[in-house]
């Protein structure tokens, strides 16, 4: 090899060595960077305004909770609203998602715990801020901010923040905490149904309740017999039953329609006032209380046949039922076709205030007492229960 060629080679290996020494450098040299957030999440949470968390261009607050690690000085955390988790050769930057509002007139700092004292600087769109005198806090930390009346991003779908920590008060110089957080918009569901005007009103021997709940469907048939033969010594009695519900804004009324028991020609007259039982007398009337064996013998009774109070107890408010003043007064009876006999009225103190009632069942007692000379025969009575709303 000449010495030209020689000094040559030496040339190139002077320059791989140096190179080489370089590298090494490179791959010895301390790397600094933040310390990773830990336990974070982005809470999207419904705003001021009614708007749910995650409604696109909804005005919501955003609730951060998470934990600094490293022991220091805090002076300001940042937000950082990104389209992307982080830097990349596609998305070498931050950009900000289309839509988002953080520096609106209306952004606060709505709470914060763990490290407090902080103020909200908005003046970025994106990137907002909190700044406080630096101060030293003790890692980990659980820390927690909710920014409010931020407007959503206005495309559904995810989108990022990357939080970190300053000992800085205006997030310049090097981070000393760092990690990122997602959450994402969504369309809202809305769902709608009507209410219609509603009467839910039945009649017959027997109704039931459906867990706790007066149920129409359970009504029997309103064929009914008193409990004995008429007679001048003694009284006979009979239930039938009735529920009623509305949301008419000015409740219900109930009528009774019908004649007298009649057989024939003949006839037992029905009680035109309040009046109580009396053996030996025609009459013919009913009430809507639970009535004493004074009243009759059969009275109260038992089971479907028992004579009953309004079932379930009014209250005044979703439960108004009641029986009007002359059917109100146990032992005490009234027949008169076209009268009013119960209404949604019930307030707990005048009693009429007519309104909305959810379903209660009404019991019916009637009774029947004769002369000695009242005629044989069966005598019926088909009386029809009408229910009027007022809406």
């Amino acid at each position: 090899m000449t010495k030209p060629q020689l000094k040559s080679v030496f040339s190139v290996f002077a320059v791989f060595v140096i190179a080489l020494a370089l590298t090494l450098q490179a791959l010895f040299v301390p790397n600094v960077s933040a310390a990773q957030i830990t336990s974070r999440k982005l809470t999207l949470q419904a705003g001021s305004g009614g708007d749910g968390g995650a409604k696109p261009s909804g005005v919501v607050n955003h609730l951060f909770d998470f934990t600094l690690p490293t022991s220091g000085s805090v002076g300001s955390i940042k937000f950082e609203y990104c389209t992307t988790a982080a830097d990349s050769i596609v998305s070498p930057t931050c950009i900000t998602p289309t839509g988002l509002n953080t520096t609106g007139g209306s952004v606060v700092l709505g709470n914060e715990a763990g490290a407090t004292g902080f103020t909200l600087n908005k003046t970025t769109n994106g990137a907002p801020y909190l700044t406080r005198a630096a101060s030293a806090i003790t890692g980990p930390l659980t820390v927690s901010y909710r920014l409010d009346n931020i407007v959503n991003p206005s495309t559904e779908g995810s989108f990022f923040v990357r939080i970190s920590t300053y000992a800085s008060t205006d997030t310049t110089g090097s981070a000393t905490d760092a990690g990122t957080v997602t959450a994402s918009t969504a369309e809202q569901i809305i769902l709608s149904g009507t209410m219609p005007e509603s009467l839910v009103f039945c009649a017959g021997a027997d109704i039931s309740k459906t867990s706790g709940v007066p149920d129409c469907s359970t009504a029997t048939a309103g064929t009914i017999s008193f409990n004995q033969l008429f007679s001048p010594t003694d009284t006979a009695s009979a239930v039938s039953k009735m529920a009623a519900s509305t949301n008419a804004g000015f409740g219900y009324a109930i009528t009774v329609n019908g004649p007298t028991l009649t057989s024939g020609s003949n006839t037992i007259a029905g009680i035109t006032s309040p009046s109580a039982s009396n053996k030996g007398v025609a009459q013919f009337g009913l009430n809507l209380r639970a009535n004493t064996s004074a009243a009759a013998p059969g009275f109260p009774g038992t089971g479907s046949t028992a004579s009953a109070d309004i079932d379930l107890t009014s209250n005044g408010t979703n439960l108004k039922g009641q029986p009007t003043a002359d059917y109100n007064t146990a032992d005490t009876f009234k027949f008169v076709s076209g009268n009013v006999v119960a209404n949604s009225a019930y307030d707990g103190a005048s009693n009429n205030t007519l309104g909305p009632s959810d379903a209660q069942i009404f019991t019916v007692s009637y009774i029947a007492n004769v002369p000695g000379s009242q005629p044989a025969g069966t005598y019926t009575s088909t009386l029809t229960y009408i229910c009027t709303p007022t809406f």
